[in-house]
């Protein structure tokens, strides 16, 4: 039979599987009619002369616009997408053509924003972007393709703002903790393309944005900063985060320009009645397929969350407390003094974590009514951040797996958890684009067992997680036989935990 690892490597996989960009866009996006064809958009009907333009931005745009182009034949008739660097070369050496253009395609590729970080080719890929919308008439329909990574694709700052004054300032913001959300809106109040300004450029053309959401709860003026919607941020939620984070007084004074002289109330939404903005593909599709996945394998199956946020200590505490409720309740032992236990602290840290849409407490209520016969598999999704103190090499879902696989050690020396033996438990974390950080993994798992198994190589856990080394850990750990490793998906919905436990 299949071990547990394997079985969490095939529900990721599949979970992965089923918001690649190809199948997703056909699924969301036909063409019909020969008369008088019409672009079919999850139901809504846009006429199509020869007159379809294409922009795209982020890091599943390759495959969306591969297969867009495949759909829209010869009525497309230019289009510019602004993906990340190397991603051609990376998707040709795994063997995945289908992603790929064709020799002769109408659509121009900007490669640029090296390790996810806005350069001088992303820019060159925003400005030919902005200049084919500020070229649009009535009569264009423009097709815009988002995903995840397509902020670091589109910067085209303000004037007089430079590009590495941007980019020091959105550093600068990141190690000092503040979460992708506040990036995003201090870079969309100091861009030209984000936060609605690509629709404004494209009025009047009608413009159709197809989104593969990598954020919480998909807002759309968030995801990619939302270039093709009304932005719900004003330059005061910019300055209140600038604030926050002890930057309003070191900034560059370029800057200082753009935020001085920008209005403070946003856009008006009624100035978007030329956009129509849906959503194709989210982590919530990606969890379902999972759990479809793990049903079959033979799994009693729940979803947490896929709204997990927080910093990677705070939440891998949720996990490994999770984690012990459900050992105890396979060993008969939920229901007495130290299932309560475990349960009262999960619930307190639940509430201090404040994820959205959780609702902990039913959803202990669904675990309890499980018998411990089966084997159980807890899905979630989501983005955690991580605290930068050291300077070693890893990324939010490896250091998550390896926080988790120390933290059940902790549990079961000091006697809080179930007896150890009784239960067999994996847990993965993992990215959907197939990176996490800047290493070539997507993520890790750990078990009950790690912790024991590394002081054995003479591995010490702790040491790697104070430098946050995650990546150098499980390279050096039993080979890298923990490393979750799927090379570039062309996907993002964000991250997946997959958390199994059976009895042994």
């Amino acid at each position: 039979s299949m071990s547990l690892r394997e079985h969490a490597l095939s529900l990721f996989r599949s979970a992965v599987g089923i918001v690649r960009p190809a199948p997703m866009l056909k699924r969301a996006v036909k063409l019909q009619g020969d008369e008088c064809p019409q672009l079919l958009v999850k139901g809504r009907a846009f006429p199509v002369k020869r007159n379809l333009y294409l922009v795209g931005f982020g890091k599943a745009v390759l495959g969306m616009a591969t297969a867009a182009e495949e759909i829209l034949g010869d009525h497309l008739v230019r289009g510019i997408i602004s993906v990340p660097l190397g991603i051609q070369e990376s998707l040709q050496r795994a063997g995945m053509q289908e992603m790929l253009l064709k020799p002769h395609s109408k659509i121009q590729v900007i490669e640029g924003a090296k390790n996810n970080l806005p350069d001088p080719e992303a820019l060159k890929g925003a400005v030919a972007i902005q200049e084919l919308a500020e070229g649009l008439t009535a009569d264009d329909l423009l097709l815009v393709l988002i995903s995840g990574g397509g902020s670091a694709l589109l910067p085209a700052p303000i004037p007089p703002i430079l590009l590495e004054e941007k980019e020091k300032l959105t550093k600068m913001l990141a190690s000092r903790g503040a979460a992708i959300q506040e990036l995003n809106v201090v870079r969309k109040t100091l861009s030209l393309l984000k936060g609605g300004g690509l629709a404004q450029l494209a009025y009047p053309a009608q413009v159709v944005s197809l989104i593969l959401s990598d954020v919480i709860g998909d807002p759309l003026d968030i995801i990619a900063s939302g270039p093709t919607a009304a932005s719900s941020h004003s330059i005061q939620d910019c300055l209140q985060i600038l604030t926050k984070y002890n930057l309003l007084h070191n900034l560059p004074k370029s800057v200082e320009t753009v935020l001085s002289r920008s209005p403070t109330k946003p856009t008006a939404p009624e100035d978007y009645s030329h956009v129509c903005n849906i959503i194709i593909g989210s982590n919530t599709l990606a969890l379902d397929e999972a759990k479809h996945q793990a049903e079959r394998l033979g799994y009693t199956t729940l979803i947490l969350s896929t709204a997990i946020c927080g910093e990677v200590g705070h939440i891998s505490t949720l996990y490994c407390q999770l984690i012990q409720l459900l050992c105890l309740g396979f060993t008969g032992l939920g229901g007495g003094p130290l299932g309560h236990k475990v349960k009262g602290e999960l619930l307190q840290l639940a509430a201090e974590l404040e994820i959205p849409g959780l609702n902990l407490a039913e959803f202990l209520q669904a675990l309890q009514r499980l018998g411990p016969e089966r084997p159980i598999c807890i899905l979630a999704g989501g983005e955690t951040t991580v605290q930068l103190h050291g300077t070693g090499k890893g990324g939010r879902n490896q250091e998550l797996a390896l926080r988790v696989g120390l933290g059940l050690h902790r549990a079961q020396a000091t006697q809080v958890s179930a007896p150890p033996g009784r239960c067999e438990i994996i847990f993965l974390s993992g990215g959907t684009d197939g990176q996490d950080g800047p290493t070539e993994a997507a993520g890790a798992f750990c078990s009950l067992e790690l912790v024991d198994e590394a002081l054995q190589e003479g591995l010490d856990v702790e040491a790697f997680l104070s430098n946050n080394d995650s990546y150098t850990f499980f390279s050096q750990f039993q080979g890298g036989h923990h490393l979750v490793v799927t090379g570039l998906t062309g996907t993002n919905v964000m991250d997946i935990q997959v958390i199994l436990i059976r009895a042994t």
